[in-house]
């Protein structure tokens, strides 16, 4: 019986977990670790902003979601990973000490640098938990007038919510009748086509930008953050009265001293999903170095094809399947406006784009079946 075991309750290691238990049946044990047993749906947490769903409509049960499907669960943190002795130390949770494994999938995420941005702690709202949607929320409702600051820091990759949050913003103001006393910008590192590495895509999101009245600061890497403003290193500084930004990501620091990572700690892997050097370790989600977004989908299609090549290793076959890195995504909230792309990241193709209200629908349907999915 070979021992699975699979760190980090995400979309990748969810979804890893589930393929498993399906091709591997009761024959092998597979086991998840996650720090929370709360799953949370975090494409959604911008409606939970805008009161446009609860909390509780985006979240289930993960505990309950596993032992449905024969994966055992432990609800702790994962301090440190021994991939010569093959075993893991688990802490501050529902055990301590360390768990053995034959087979390891790494699927811990990333970690928020917010230390790289001074004053982001203090003075910055984001939209990376629930408690953090619901308190943006609060100073949502008491914004009224003056100037409103979305954007993303250099080493974000998450441009989605940004985008999303800005349209919805505007959305909101309109229904209040305030649309005219609010500017609203938002501000990026870069240009609009580095976002998708595409210029169509840069094109669809200035127009949609344009017809939502929402001002686009490009090339603005923010370093500072104070009550009323934000600060590039260069001096360039613009006031805010309510402000959203997502932060600077690190990869997980459980693999930073492995030896296995770029420089900002993402570990390399090949298209198989599997660690570089370690036939008995995979790696799915924003843990791994892959260039462009990171985005749920993409764990969730990397979490599969981790799956089928680990249990065909078990096997004694080679890797049966190969990842490819297809950016799809719906920015949301700008009514007709919506936009949906599509993209895959490794050829110089360019993205199919569409636009219309279909797409934001079929994002709902999408979330709607992840949830009766895994309820």
């Amino acid at each position: 019986m070979a021992k699975v075991l699979i760190l980090g309750g995400g979309f990748g290691g969810v979804i890893a977990a589930e393929r498993l238990a399906e091709q591997l049946g009761d024959e092998h044990q597979i086991t998840l670790v996650s720090r929370s047993r709360n799953f949370v749906f975090y494409p959604s947490l911008v409606k939970v902003a805008f009161g446009r769903c609860e909390a509780k409509d985006v979240s289930f049960d993960l505990r309950h979601a596993m032992l449905d499907r024969r994966v055992n669960f432990i609800e702790a943190e994962v301090a440190r990973i021994d991939p010569i002795e093959r075993k893991v130390a688990i802490a501050h949770g529902e055990i301590e000490g360390n768990i053995s494994y034959d087979y390891l999938i790494f699927a811990l995420g990333r970690r928020l640098a917010t230390e790289r941005i001074t004053g982001f702690y203090e003075h910055a709202h984001h939209l990376l938990n629930l408690d953090k949607a619901l308190k943006f929320g609060k100073a949502i409702s008491n914004f009224h007038k003056g100037r409103a600051v979305i954007g993303q820091c250099a080493g974000t990759r998450l441009p989605v919510p940004v985008y999303e949050t800005a349209f919805a913003l505007a959305r909101l103001l309109k229904e209040r009748g305030e649309r005219d006393q609010v500017r609203i910008t938002v501000v990026s590192p870069g240009e609009f086509a580095s976002e998708f590495e595409d210029r169509d895509a840069a094109i669809a999101l200035e127009k949609a930008f344009a017809a939502q009245q929402i001002e686009f600061l490009p090339n603005f890497p923010i370093e500072t953050v104070t009550q009323n403003s934000v600060l590039t290193r260069s001096g360039q500084a613009i006031n805010h009265d309510l402000l959203m930004l997502l932060p600077p990501f690190r990869g997980s620091s459980a693999a930073s001293y492995l030896g296995l990572t770029n420089d900002e700690g993402y570990l390399n892997v090949d298209w198989t999903m599997r660690v570089t050097g370690h036939k008995q370790i995979y790696a799915v989600g924003d843990c791994v170095n892959f260039t462009g977004p990171k985005m749920g989908h993409m764990a969730t299609r990397q979490g599969e094809v981790a799956a089928m090549n680990l249990a065909a290793e078990i096997e004694g076959h080679e890797p049966v399947s190969h990842y490819s890195h297809e950016l799809k995504l719906v920015i949301d909230e700008a009514g007709n406006d919506t936009i949906y792309l599509q993209k895959d990241i490794w050829n110089e193709s360019p993205a199919t784009i569409k636009r219309g209200r279909f797409w934001s629908w079929a994002k709902r349907a999408q979330k709607e079946y992840w949830q009766l999915s895994h309820a």
